[in-house]
């Protein structure tokens, strides 16, 4: 009974924090999709542990099963990597020409001139779908490893390069055989 307990409730929390995620990336649908589960699974678990309120284990095999639904959900919703992300790159090196590499690589680059504290600088936007970041960072660190690199997750999204391909497309790790 702990065990059924325990991964009941980490079944419980793992759509919970999926769907607080959907929520919050305007997945509605798939949020109250996922809710449905939820509470079924929530009715299940609470009631073998309030119909059993004397037996301290489980009691404890509910409350670690919900610290490790939240880390379940939290992995799985990072191999889903829902939405897009925005990588902002300064970089000194305009000779490497890395917007041209990257959108060789098929990422939108919009780069422009910049002034920092030690000079001139250029500096890069990309958005990405999420599910490319470690990829586009990884590029980015390859063509130079003193980038400054900023991610961060874009709410809303209108025109532009991305709007009417980024779905399809397939993007490219960056290959020094390449050069």
């Amino acid at each position: 009974m702990v065990a059924v307990i325990f991964f009941i409730n980490i079944i419980y929390v793992t759509c919970l924090t999926m769907r607080m995620i959907l929520t919050l990336k305007g997945y509605r649908y798939f949020a109250a999709g996922v809710s449905v589960v939820e509470v079924l699974v929530y009715v299940v678990g609470l009631g073998l542990v309030m119909n059993s309120l004397d037996n301290i284990w489980n009691v404890l095999a509910y409350a670690f099963g919900f610290g490790a639904g939240i880390i379940v959900g939290m992995k799985l919703e990072e191999k889903i990597a829902l939405g897009y992300i925005v990588v902002n790159v300064t970089t000194a090196e305009y000779e490497l020409d890395i917007p041209h590499t990257l959108r060789d690589l098929g990422y939108g680059v919009t780069h422009y001139a910049a002034h920092g504290r030690d000079g001139h600088r250029m500096i890069m936007q990309i958005l990405t779908p999420r599910k490319y970041e470690i990829k586009l960072t990884e590029t980015i660190r390859q063509l130079d490893p003193k980038a400054f690199i900023i991610a961060y997750e874009p709410k809303n999204i209108h025109g532009g390069f991305w709007v009417k391909g980024v779905r399809s497309k397939k993007l490219r790790a960056y290959d020094t055989d390449e050069i």
